[in-house]
């Protein structure tokens, strides 16, 4: 059985935190600090670990800002390094952060983002400096946020100043850190509402020689995408170059929601605006399934164009909910090149395991396929408890 993930920061992380803290600032009240963040540790959860020992630092670093964040910054491991492939070696799923004699990196860094996230906040500079810092050894993606919330111009100007830094972890916070909705994080609702200060700063990464740091611009840009469709749409249009294949990845990664949801101008933007022509057959495996196993999508389209067309094939399974209604959730299919008077045939398994995202309840699902965005047939099975 794979140890629980809440186990990443564990009492052997008290312990190397105490360590390294000591020997950066031979005052460090260690044995408060061990004692505060050890606290009935085994019963908390992840964040709520981090949470105490935030509180545990807050008890124990020196009360000036300044002084604290360069003990902090003294106790740190060597940067993280990148693979042949230029992405970042990550820790392993069961290495802690106790793992590295060298230094503190890894799960311990969170901790150390909130601290300077809750003591920081009349020192924003210095702040940033430190989270500058602490984002080569982890990621300070959540710490950066309540100072672009309650201090959006400076930190913004700071961010700008990262843009040719060279380390790729400091280039990727300034996206990541400055999404809208990012996953965990803070909602940023000013750049929910208005995301235009950070798009100057997307045009300047979008081409990153990181992929790592690409890959973040593209899920900022499908966090704008859920609030501002048209925008990123517009984006598609002006930034789209067939001859920039790192780019054209990014777009798509970047505009993959609105595709599924059949957005038509994102979909006029990568030539899929137009609808089939031609004929499809769309049908299930089974009339009934049961929750846990998966259902057989079978469709064949014929075209009826002198030309190729471009066809993106997805499907939408409208989940029956509690109260009986039914909730639709697209799902991805098939990307293809009809060829003039071709006739493809596709098949799918659809699982309908249960996932933490979304109960199944018993009942008739319908299945719609979608062919550019556009309905071309449907079906019907009845889900068993």
């Amino acid at each position: 059985m794979a140890e629980p993930f809440k186990n990443l920061i564990s009492v052997e992380t008290v312990t190397h935190m105490g360590t390294a803290l000591a020997a950066a600032w031979p005052a460090f009240e260690r044995k408060q600090f061990e004692k505060l963040a050890r606290t009935d540790l085994e019963a908390l959860e992840l964040k709520a670990r981090a949470m105490q020992l935030a509180d545990a630092l807050q008890a124990t670093l020196p009360s000036d800002f300044a002084a604290a964040c360069a003990v902090l910054e003294k106790s740190l491991a060597t940067p993280k390094g990148f693979d042949d492939d230029g992405e970042p070696i990550a820790l392993a799923a069961n290495q802690r952060a106790s793992d590295n004699p060298n230094g503190l990196s890894g799960w311990a860094i969170w901790p150390m983002g909130e601290y300077v996230a809750r003591s920081g906040m009349h020192a924003v500079p210095r702040a940033m400096a430190c989270l500058h810092a602490l984002t080569q050894r982890f990621s300070a993606e959540f710490a950066i946020r309540p100072f672009i919330d309650a201090h959006p111009a400076t930190c913004f100007a700071i961010l700008k100043t990262w843009l040719d830094d060279p380390s790729p972890h400091v280039r990727r916070l300034v996206s990541e850190g400055s999404r809208p909705r990012l996953p965990w994080g803070l909602r940023l609702q000013a750049l929910v509402v208005d995301p235009s200060p950070t798009l100057p700063l997307l045009r300047a990464l979008q081409d990153d020689a990181s992929a790592y740091v690409r890959r973040s611009v593209a899920n900022h840009l499908n966090d704008i995408a859920k609030d501002h469709p048209d925008l990123v749409a517009a984006w598609v249009r002006e930034h789209l170059d067939d001859d920039n294949r790192q780019r054209t990845a990014l777009l798509r990664h970047a505009s993959r929601s609105l595709i599924k949801q059949g957005h038509a101008p994102t979909l006029k933007a990568w030539g899929l605006g137009l609808g089939l022509q031609g004929n499809v057959q769309f049908a299930l495996s089974a009339k009934r399934a049961n929750v846990g196993s998966d259902i057989g999508l079978d469709v064949t389209i014929t075209s009826t164009a002198r030309k190729a067309q471009q066809l993106v094939v997805d499907y939408a399974v409208h989940h029956v909910r509690a109260n009986g209604t039914t909730s639709p959730k697209v799902f991805k299919g098939w990307k293809l090149s009809l060829g003039a008077g071709e006739t493809r045939e596709l098949s799918k398994r659809h699982s309908l395991k249960v996932v933490t995202t979304r109960k199944l309840y018993p009942g008739e699902h319908r299945v719609e396929l979608l062919v550019n965005g556009q309905s071309c047939g449907s079906a019907t099975f009845t889900l068993r408890g």
